[in-house]
């Protein structure tokens, strides 16, 4: 692992460490649990990167999917999750680097992640998610349509997005979410992009 991961690594379990989680919403994010709620093939294998307390994975495990997998760099947060969902054998949860992890996944789901990255990593982000999805893949969640002052979160904007993502994927969806949480109202976008 490089310095720099490993710095990430220190950084990251820092945060859950110290609870300086402020991107937390202690709640499943409404836009994804709206699309969620559009998903009918229980089976799906879904990838959850830089997943965090992922209430994402918890709505999935209510609704019946049984093909969940979440990924995250910090020890500390990877250790409450092992006990959270110690009897479900529905989810595997991985503490390591998403840009090794190796699998095949119909659905990732992008919640705060890609926010995290720092921008110089949004190509190689973008050819991690292509090679992890199967044929006709997804990738669906949210991205920041505004800028922030330093970073993390790092934002960005549709435009920017679709010069990014424009290689790779078809565009089923890249819009301005009309129900995301009050904080985070108009300055989100809905995703769901489909590997060519």
């Amino acid at each position: 692992m490089s310095n720099e991961k490993r710095l990430d690594q220190e950084y990251w379990d820092k945060q859950y460490t110290s609870n300086a989680t402020g991107w937390d919403l202690g709640q499943v994010s409404p836009p994804i649990k709206a699309y969620i709620d559009t998903l009918e093939d229980k089976n799906i294998s879904i990838l959850i990167p830089g997943c965090g307390n992922t209430y994402e994975a918890e709505y999935l495990l209510q609704q019946g999917f049984n093909n969940v997998t979440l990924i995250d760099i910090a020890p500390t947060l990877v250790d409450k999750l092992l006990e959270k969902f110690k009897n479900n054998p529905n989810i595997k949860i991985v503490l390591g680097d998403f840009f090794v992890h190796q699998g095949k996944y119909d659905l990732i789901i992008e919640q705060t992640f890609f926010c995290a990255l720092p921008p110089e990593m949004r190509q190689e982000y973008v050819s991690k998610m292509y090679q992890l999805l199967a044929e006709k893949g997804k990738i669906a969640g949210l991205l920041f349509n505004k800028t922030f002052e330093g970073g993390p979160p790092f934002g960005g904007s549709k435009a920017e997005y679709e010069l990014l993502f424009n290689k790779h994927f078809e565009f089923l969806h890249m819009d301005m979410c009309q129900n995301s949480i009050k904080p985070r109202a108009n300055s989100e976008l809905f995703i769901e992009l489909q590997k060519k």
